[in-house]
């Protein structure tokens, strides 16, 4: 190609339309993956309490992998079906079966797990694939709440 010639356009596809972030993180993240977070949520229709709510359990989730799943962690923020999802990765050794299995909300006076515990309790669903090379959460929060249809008034 000379200097006349002008270039070809390109044009750039996403991989996934609906892939927001794909981000590895350590500690020094965190705090800008959470705006990150909060952005996009907001960005594809979540407000209020269910934003508020929706980013403190992704919050937590990152935490919980630096802390517990060897210092650093792989987060995909995604929209799907009318649903906005969050994946966190670690490669952390796992998560007991009995940590999994209580979903009781610790005790008040308790330092530690209320991550998994609130990541539970503020999302719509959460699952859990978890072994010895690395615990992987899941979280949705349903982008838009769906209104009763309206009954006509019998007169």
């Amino acid at each position: 190609m000379t200097n006349a010639e002008s270039p070809a356009p390109r044009t750039v596809v996403p991989i996934e339309r609906s892939l927001l972030i794909a981000e590895a993180f350590d500690q020094a993240q965190v705090t800008e993956l959470r705006h990150s977070v909060t952005s996009c949520a907001r960005a594809c229709g979540l407000s209020g309490q269910r934003l508020d709510d929706f980013v403190l359990a992704v919050n937590e989730l990152i935490t919980n992998a630096v802390r517990h799943g060897g210092g650093q962690g792989w987060l995909r923020l995604w929209h799907e079906s009318g649903e906005l999802v969050c994946e966190v990765a670690d490669h952390g050794h796992g998560i007991s079966v009995q940590r999994l299995s209580d979903h009781h909300r610790p005790a008040p006076d308790k330092a530690g797990g209320w991550g998994l515990w609130l990541a539970r309790e503020l999302s719509d669903t959460m699952a859990v694939e978890t072994g010895a090379e690395g615990t992987i959460v899941r979280i949705t929060a349903a982008m838009a709440t769906r209104q009763p249809a309206a009954r006509p008034v019998d007169g």
